[in-house]
């Protein structure tokens, strides 16, 4: 059966690579696959697990428990709270973002951006990407750049391409920063990197593994973007221009306290959208109350009517899968047999640190580096933590589905897998080496000097 659930899994990611050519849906196929996986665990028993202290402390604490208890009252809790965090938070950001466009706030922005020469257009969103990033985090910025990305380009293959972008500048400028990506989060929470040291140690390299996909795309993308035409509700609709000011800035401004909101109180980030979501919420129902608005475009229920719940979905199926892989142990003994690299200090730790990057890719980031956390112990600041948060969190650009941003980015945008895989995925690797190989030479120089 331990063996039955690696396949199934891998069986799984396939479909859902094939999504198009064989006309089924990428989330029922990743809901089905979490279904599937946790009833093997079911099935399996307790000799399934690898670690059983989890287990053997729930029964102790409650007499009469088994194994089946541990998993149904315990351990599917356990991962429900922490695959809802992200799915709120998403929920959160996702409607956020469509009271801000329905107020034709986001025009602001796309109102500035004149150029339409493709390569221009290119650098300027991926660089703003980078840096919002850093500032909110990579979920909220992809799905922010990815509503911009509408009302600036209508072609959609050409759209799909600044996607793929997105989210690699996105997952870039998240690493470099202690409040861009969950991981980051978890290192500087869990004391191994410290604010200022993360973002010296980690800016340049992170900032190479997005200007190098850039100089590439530079050269494929040719000619002029087309600008979409005016179709989109919030276009038809008039509304003053303080009221487009209004729900921009208090909109991002929402988003940008989430950050501020977790350090101040130390409640998780979906608190603190959900926080601003009401407020933002308020201030619809408020300004339109007053403009005797009669349309229901301004209406809550309409705005939460296009949020893409399927990305929602998918989300809650790809991370129910991956945790029943974690509660077995399939993770643990992934991260464990990384040690077992035959090289030295610090070629071994360069080297794990790439390989899990690459992994992360291909399962959820966060149990490795969670597992890679408990295995060693050293020091605050240590170049391996560094290099941990910088390959963790630009990995996951190597395919559409290894970060949050890319998942988000695919469901909103309807990119396909394999189209992913063949244009921009090379284009992510040869990135990510060249941000890695940045930050071995930096550690080389200063160990130099």
């Amino acid at each position: 059966m331990f063996i039955l659930m690696i396949v199934i899994f891998l069986i799984g990611y396939t479909l859902i690579a094939l999504e198009h050519p064989i006309k089924i849906n990428k989330t029922a196929t990743a809901l089905m696959l979490g279904v599937i996986l946790w009833v093997c665990a079911i099935i399996g028993g307790d000799g399934l697990l690898v670690d059983t202290t989890s287990m053997q402390k729930y029964i102790a604490d409650h007499p009469g428990a088994g194994f089946i208890d541990w998993i149904t009252h315990f351990e599917l809790i356990h991962v429900l709270g922490e695959v809802s965090e992200i799915l709120f938070f998403l929920l959160g950001a996702m409607t956020i973002v469509e009271i801000i466009d329905t107020n034709g706030g986001f025009s602001l922005i796309t109102d500035h951006i004149q150029s339409t020469k493709k390569v221009k257009l290119l650098w300027i969103l991926s660089i703003l990407t980078f840096f919002m990033s850093a500032v909110l985090d990579n979920l909220t910025t992809s799905i922010v750049m990815v509503a911009l990305l509408r009302k600036l380009i209508d072609d959609r293959h050409d759209r799909w391409f600044y996607g793929g972008m997105v989210i690699v500048a996105a997952n870039a400028g998240g690493a470099w920063s202690p409040i861009g990506d969950v991981t980051t989060i978890m290192l500087w929470i869990g004391g191994q990197v410290s604010a200022l040291n993360i973002i010296e140690a980690t800016f340049i390299s992170s900032a190479v593994s997005m200007i190098v996909p850039l100089i590439i795309l530079s050269f494929i993308l040719k000619g002029e973007i087309q600008r979409p035409q005016l179709q989109d509700t919030t276009e038809q609709v008039h509304y003053e221009e303080w009221q487009r000011i209004l729900f921009l800035c208090l909109g991002v401004g929402c988003l940008v306290f989430v950050p501020i909101f977790k350090t101040l109180t130390h409640l998780p980030p979906y608190i603190g959208m959900m926080g601003g979501l009401s407020i933002l919420w308020m201030t619809s129902e408020i300004v339109h109350r007053r403009t005797n608005e009669t349309t229901d475009t301004f209406t809550i229920n309409n705005i939460i009517s296009r949020v893409d719940v399927p990305s929602i979905l998918f989300f809650l199926g790809i991370l129910l899968a991956v945790n029943a892989l974690g509660t077995v142990g399939h993770l643990g003994l992934l991260a464990n047999s990384l040690d077992s690299i035959p090289l030295q200090e610090p070629g071994k730790y360069y080297s794990i640190s790439v390989i899990i990057g690459i992994l992360s890719s291909i399962v959820d980031n966060v149990p490795l580096v969670a597992a890679t956390m408990g295995m060693y112990h050293f020091p605050m600041d240590h170049y391996f933590w560094s290099f941990i948060a910088y390959c963790a969190g630009t990995g996951g650009s190597l395919l559409i589905i290894g970060s949050a941003a890319g998942v988000a980015v695919m469901g909103m945008e309807k990119i396909d897998f394999i189209w992913y895989l063949k244009h921009i995925s090379w284009i992510a690797l040869v990135g990510y080496l060249a941000g890695a190989g940045t930050f071995i030479l930096e550690q080389v120089i200063r160990a130099a000097f």
